[in-house]
């Protein structure tokens, strides 16, 4: 798949990765890679840095994050859109072994060549949303559905 892809620079944001080749819906574009390390780790390394409004730090599952920062391939360059034509998936492995588990991502639906890569961040995180921090996750993406930021809403408390 890396044949259909290629990383340059963006007006979304700084460097992005756009379509060298038609891709197909539903098609695997690319795996997401880096180092392995445990939330524990990250949280030690890179916690309290969210004023940046950028990272490579990508959930794999309740016990690893994968470090696009060291041994990232491509897809760390995919920004983020509030319409995707792409989606990151989870692929459990099978053996249940949470360290090999995967992230790809697929097609939304057609891409056409020299189109970006885009896919909703989604980024969740356990601190008030601010207008400060909103604005530091600002979205870029200019679609006319863009929400302004890459931060996924909060759910409100449904207590009954």
């Amino acid at each position: 798949m890396a044949k259909k892809i290629e990383r340059r620079n963006s007006t979304i944001h700084g460097n992005g990765v756009f379509a060298k080749a038609h891709i197909k819906k539903g098609e695997e574009i690319v795996e997401y890679k880096g180092e392995l390390i445990t939330h524990a780790k990250a949280d030690a390394k890179y916690h309290g840095d969210l004023d940046t409004g950028h990272t490579f730090l990508f959930s794999l599952n309740e016990k690893w994050i994968i470090n696009g920062n060291k041994d990232g391939n491509i897809a760390r360059w995919i920004n983020h859109s509030c319409a995707p034509n792409a989606i990151a998936f989870v692929h459990e492995h099978e053996s249940g072994k949470l360290k090999k588990d995967r992230v790809i991502i697929e097609a939304l639906r057609d891409i056409a060549p020299g189109e970006e890569i885009t896919y909703d961040y989604g980024f969740e995180f356990d601190v008030p949303y601010t207008k400060a921090l909103k604005a530091i996750w600002a979205c870029r993406c200019g679609s006319p559905t863009c929400t302004g930021t890459m931060l996924k809403p909060k759910k409100r408390n449904s207590a009954a």
